[in-house]
């Protein structure tokens, strides 16, 4: 059972996270609910910084704040000492109002619009990671009329086929994202020839949710090898080594990812002998995470409605969130474990459907599993709901996103308030 670091079971058989009991903040704050485990953050945020500048002291760990962009929770990363990577004005705004040192930002997207990177350079980020030609011109061109200067990373397709979901595949050589590894040299050039635009470096990211080392090692042959060409060819030597974030964790008893100690053992390793065997100057290796920091800290709360049983086809519990809160079973069918909050120490009983409240036929958040029997007004939890739930969740069918609380000592803390029906409806016009 995947639950958070301080999930446990108490002696009411009730599922308790942070000291919190889940029934009580169900009754205090309603449902559906994002619940954070604060510590759990917090010690991902130690393990990924304290492990990397033991083995590597040139490394900066820089949280992917797409996975979970809410105030509350950057607050804790940014006092871990982390940086941030935001990829819209509206990431970067809500990083700004956290408290993260501009410096400690790198702004992405494969699309910045004009205004956002006017937003970048007046808030002074530490890195742009510039993912196309269109958008160097055009960093140039700002910064030339404003005067502002800045440091950017070139994001590198690297062509390599992550092993996940084709739909959070990120780095293979037919994808959106990326300058072609065919033309970063011609790109490192054209920045060396402007005024106020540095080049620091290199970026890659291969996915998301992947299980072992083994697509990092090839990234960072890639890398490598174009700071190398830059070096002999341009003149030109690499500072920064970024290679993404993608770490997954597990979200059902089946799934085995590599865990964070094998990892900066294997990055820290291939990237020393690579480097001594080119004989390149020693770069800052930057990582990414986003899910590994978030993923398992987070559970959903929901309140089972009605049962349908149709007999002989299926049993549908269905409860009172779904893909508004939580697309990506729906999107590309992720798998979750849940458990009965209220009684956690039943026994499975029946195989069931958990199905949302929204118009659609495929708003399904796990199909045939098994759990404890059920009935309306149960409270039910999905665990690993850290990441990518609350980032990704609509009005769809004009219902109110959830509340979101962080807990820590026997502490619920709202971090999010739950949205009103004026909330969903201000930007409407008469």
């Amino acid at each position: 059972m995947n639950l958070p670091l301080t999930g446990k079971i108490s002696q009411q058989g009730h599922l308790e996270i942070g000291g919190c009991d889940m029934v009580s903040l169900a009754k205090k704050f309603g449902t559906p609910l994002y619940v954070i485990d604060e510590k759990d953050v917090r010690e991902n945020c130690h393990a990924y910084k304290n492990l990397f500048k033991s083995k590597y002291p040139n490394s900066d760990i820089v949280y992917a704040s797409k996975a979970l962009s809410a105030i509350g929770i950057l607050k804790v990363i940014a006092d871990e000492g982390l940086g941030v990577d935001v990829s819209s004005g509206g990431e970067l705004y809500t990083a700004i109002k956290a408290g993260f040192s501009p410096k400690k930002i790198y702004f992405h997207g494969n699309n910045k619009s004009r205004h956002e990177i006017e937003e970048g350079l007046a808030a002074s980020v530490g890195r742009f990671v510039v993912d196309n030609f269109d958008e160097l011109k055009m960093l140039d061109e700002i910064t030339v009329r404003t005067g502002k200067k800045t440091q950017v990373l070139i994001r590198v397709n690297p062509g390599i086929e992550a092993h996940t979901h084709e739909a959070i595949r990120t780095g293979q050589t037919d994808s959106k994202f990326g300058i072609p590894k065919t033309s970063v040299l011609e790109a490192i050039k054209m920045i060396s020839a402007m005024r106020h635009v540095k080049y620091a470096g290199l970026h890659a990211h291969i996915g998301s949710q992947i299980f072992d080392a083994e697509g990092y090692l090839t990234e960072i042959d890639v890398l490598a090898d174009l700071a190398k060409q830059s070096q002999e060819k341009l003149k030109i030597d690499t500072g920064e080594f970024n290679i993404g974030g993608g770490i997954g964790i597990s979200y059902v008893d089946s799934d085995d990812p590599i865990n964070i100690q094998d990892f900066a053992s294997a990055i820290t390793k291939k990237l020393k002998e690579t480097i001594t065997g080119l004989k390149l100057p020693i770069p800052k290796l930057v990582l990414e995470p986003g899910r590994s920091i978030v993923g398992r800290a987070g559970v959903t709360l929901y309140t089972v409605g009605h049962v349908k049983d149709i007999p002989g086809i299926r049993k549908y519990v269905i409860v009172d969130g779904g893909m508004s809160d939580n697309p990506r079973p729906m999107l590309y069918g992720a798998k979750y474990q849940f458990v009965l909050a209220d009684n956690m120490n039943a026994k499975n009983a029946e195989k069931v459907t958990v199905a949302g409240r929204f118009c659609e036929s495929g708003d399904v958040l796990a199909k045939d599993v098994e759990l404890p029997e059920l009935e309306k007004g149960r409270l039910l939890a999905v665990l690993c709901t850290g990441a990518y739930n609350y980032s990704m969740s609509s009005n769809y069918n004009r219902v109110t996103r959830p509340a979101m609380i962080i807990v820590k000592d026997g502490k619920a803390k709202l971090i999010v308030k739950r949205e009103t029906y004026e909330d969903i409806t201000r930007n409407d016009i008469k």
